[in-house]
């Protein structure tokens, strides 16, 4: 197979980096993609950082089996934690997410904006460097996003609990006069319905999935690997339970896809 026409890999702990699959399919309708969820090991947040590293390797290499060109992290955590070990330790190239306080310092009209994550994406230098170079002229205000990753994995995002532990955690941020909440987890967007009923009007809510396909983009474009075939496929695999996987692509897509165990 031409190189070019290889599948791009995303990976994530679990199923949250399906909403980054969902904008990648939307903006490069030509690409085969492999999807890659490790939720025998989710969730990543209070994992260390070498145990990170081991688990996105283990991906790594089965994607880089599957003949994958480019491989988007579609996982705040294990962005934090291996980018820059996948980088030294593989010759394809790496997308990481990274959480949008750029934008939302810029836009601030309030001066004052919260990031909603994990523990491991605030512990991470990537965030830390972020923070430090856009953040300098607001408040910027953190929440680590207990259970909600959990939440989603496990199919609860309509249970009344979720309405209620989202109002409590977002409650101090308000009080802090945000009006932009950025989304350090790729699970998070699958909750954005959620958000907004305990949300004031004024937040703006950004999803950081848009600004990573547009730097996939660039990175394909600059390695001459965008794909020129019309005969694009999808896959997704599954380390642990994969029911949530298949109903989250069926609500996102309508479509039935099979998910294969590993």
């Amino acid at each position: 197979m031409e190189k070019k026409n290889q599948p791009i890999g995303i990976f994530d702990s679990g199923v949250g980096g399906l909403s980054v699959w969902k904008e990648l399919v939307k903006s490069l309708p030509n690409e085969s993609v492999i999807y890659y969820a490790d939720n025998a090991n989710c969730p990543y947040g209070p994992k260390s950082k070498e145990n990170i590293i081991e688990l996105a390797s283990r991906v790594v290499e089965f994607l880089i089996s599957k003949d994958c060109k480019i491989i988007v992290v579609a996982c705040n955590t294990a962005t934090a934690a291996a980018i820059e070990f996948l980088r030294t330790n593989y010759s394809l190239p790496f997308i990481g997410m990274e959480p949008a306080v750029k934008p939302a310092a810029q836009n601030s009209k309030t001066k004052s904006i919260a990031v909603l994550a994990t523990e491991g994406t605030f512990n991470g230098k990537l965030y830390i460097e972020t923070s430090r170079k856009y953040a300098k002229d607001v408040v910027l205000n953190i929440k680590v996003g207990d259970k909600l990753v959990d939440i989603v994995e496990n199919g609860l995002i309509d249970d009344p609990f979720t309405e209620k532990h989202l109002a409590s955690l977002v409650k101090p941020l308000i009080e802090k006069n945000i009006d932009h909440l950025v989304l350090g987890c790729t699970h998070y967007p699958f909750l954005l319905e959620k958000l907004k009923k305990v949300l004031p009007d004024n937040v703006m809510i950004i999803d950081p999935a848009p600004a990573v396909i547009k730097q996939t983009i660039k990175i394909l474009e600059q390695n001459n690997l965008l794909n020129n075939s019309k005969s694009q496929f999808y896959e997704f695999y599954s380390s642990g339970n994969f029911e949530v996987l298949q109903g989250i692509l069926k609500n996102i897509t309508n479509k039935d896809y099979i998910v294969k165990k590993i």
